[in-house]
């Protein structure tokens, strides 16, 4: 027993000095916290000697089996190497290197080639072709007993082609034209034509931490801004970035493009991502101009975060920094825009959103020269407060309420919602979907009560689905004491031609006690591809 248990510890002995001899260096443990389809967390008690680009492994394999992509004080963020396997749970190690009089430098050198090739692989992965897209045209018909019969067509095109040919450039667009077909006897002053462009950007990403966008593009750290017609450069600086804009706004009548909307600024932001908590803010300042002329200048603010996976949180700010009254320009600041939200998932069953904002009208002091004492003298802030929860006492039933109010100083403007709803998405023996919807809406001059029920289920499975509707439309006009009733009953049928093209036919007939009697008939068909290239 002695003699086997001196071969153990020397056994262990050796098998410890070939770890320490291959590595020598200290071995800081780390446990895996969270695993996603991209990304491996790991917790550390102290991450001040590992770096980006450093390798972790397990005690039991001679190959490293994660990248180190980022970090903070505590924890690590990683890429899975050579296919390896990781669970949450999991122990690695980082071996940190001691210098000493029989270190021997091939061993870490080894893994710089490794390194280098791994950040190849993970810079060419990214740079995975994505082409997603969809393509429509629809139909819009109104028929009616009293007035004239009206006649739309709309077609829609929308792309996110991601790393062209796996390359580093990407594009995406949404345009829309509309044409409307008027009879003869109609003397309507609409354009018959109108096509708009939403979006249309042309992206190139020189690393994973540089990208440049020319074209019209809304950004999403800067979203109250709306979209830009011009140039749009980012930077990465690990969790902080910072952002320059130079272009034209859309022009205010038909978001077309103006090249006398001038705008410039710059923004600065961080982002934090872990298991347990995301956010990202930004703060930036824009000018705006018309002709060579300020027109606003603002400064902004949005944040957005999550943590725990339950609490959502966003806000948007804009301070105005500038006005001109009377060729009189001065730079004051004034709160313009505020909106916050916050919304809570206290289990699967239930979870509630609250949120509150305060808008004034925005004043191009330029744009509006002729209006400028009209608007200013009524700008106040039109205020709003909206509570919602959502509730699933059962498997299959789901229910809802929400409360929204409008106010301002001038009790003008004012309106209270109420809606809630009742949805049973798989009938007993019957099958289908059935929900049922109440709102009722009161404002200065108006209340409305609005009562609909609605029966989705499929004619035929995977391919034909329908939708039947019945909707009761109650006013009440305060102003001359009169009162209407509508009655709606639609239906919706939808036809799956194949996985990427789809057929709908809509139909409704609106009702008001025979005096006026409304038909609808919509068709749309859909186009939709998705493509990935391979590697």
């Amino acid at each position: 027993m002695k003699i086997n248990f001196v071969i153990l510890i020397i056994s262990m002995t050796m098998l410890c000095s070939k770890v320490v001899g291959q590595h020598k260096g200290n071995l800081i443990t780390g446990k895996v916290s969270f695993v996603t389809s991209n990304n491996v967390y790991v917790k550390f008690e102290s991450t001040k000697e590992i770096n980006i680009g450093d390798t972790l492994r397990f005690l039991n394999q001679k190959k490293p089996c994660l990248l180190v992509q980022n970090k903070s004080s505590k924890s690590i963020v990683c890429i899975s190497l050579f296919d390896c396997k990781v669970k949450k749970g999991d122990d690695v190690y980082f071996n940190s290197v001691i210098k000493d009089d029989n270190f021997k430098k091939a061993p870490a050198m080894a893994d710089k080639p490794l390194v280098k090739k791994v950040k190849k692989k993970v810079i060419y992965s990214e740079n995975i072709e994505r082409i997603r897209g969809k393509l429509s045209a629809a139909s819009y018909s109104t028929f009616s007993n009293s007035t004239t019969d009206k006649h739309k067509m709309m077609y829609r095109f929308s792309m996110n082609a991601s790393h062209i040919n796996n390359s580093k450039l990407s594009f995406e667009s949404y345009l829309n034209y509309r044409q409307y077909i008027q009879s003869k006897e109609t003397t309507s002053i609409q354009k018959e034509n109108i096509f708009n462009v939403y979006n249309f950007a042309l992206k190139y990403d020189v690393d994973s931490t540089l990208s440049f966008t020319v074209g019209r593009k809304i950004n999403n750290k800067t979203s109250s801004l709306g979209a830009i017609d011009g140039l749009q450069a980012e930077k990465f600086l690990g969790k902080n970035y910072v952002g320059v804009i130079a272009g034209f706004r859309p022009d205010i009548n038909d978001y077309g493009f103006n090249s006398n909307l001038f705008e410039y600024g710059g923004y600065i932001g961080r982002t934090s991502n872990n298991s347990n908590f995301y956010s990202q803010t930004t703060l930036g300042v824009l000018q705006q101009t018309n002709n060579g002329q300020i027109d606003r200048k603002y400064a902004y603010f949005q944040h957005s975060s999550t943590l725990l996976k339950n609490l959502n949180l966003f806000s948007s700010l804009e301070f105005d920094l500038y006005n001109k009254v009377d060729s009189i320009a001065k730079n004051d600041i004034s709160l313009t825009n505020l909106y916050v939200s916050a919304k809570y998932k206290f289990s699967r069953k239930f979870d509630l959103m609250l949120s509150y904002d305060s808008r004034k009208r925005i004043v191009y002091y330029e744009t509006f020269q002729t209006e400028i004492e009209r608007l200013l003298d009524d700008n106040e802030a039109r205020q709003g407060l909206r509570m919602r929860m959502n509730i699933k006492p059962t498997k299959f039933l789901f229910t809802g309420f929400s409360y929204s109010k409008r106010f301002q100083s001038s009790t003008q403007n004012k309106s209270d919602n109420i809606n809630g709803y009742l949805t049973l998405s798989k009938i007993p023996r019957i099958g289908g979907r059935l929900s049922l919807n109440f709102n009722k809406n009161t404002s200065n001059y108006l209340e409305s009560t609005v009562i609909s029920l609605r029966h989705s289920r499929d004619l035929i499975r995977n391919k034909l689905s329908a939708d039947f509707y019945f909707r009761m439309v109650d006013y009440n006009y305060f102003s001359n004491n009169t009162t209407s009733k509508q009655n709606y009953y639609g239906t919706n049928l939808s036809l799956r031609i194949s996985k990427t093209l789809r057929l709908n036919v809509f139909g409704e007939l609106s009702t008001s006690g025979g005096q006026n009697d409304n038909y609808r008939i919509n068709t749309a068909i859909v186009k939709r591809f998705n493509n990935k290239r391979k590697k």
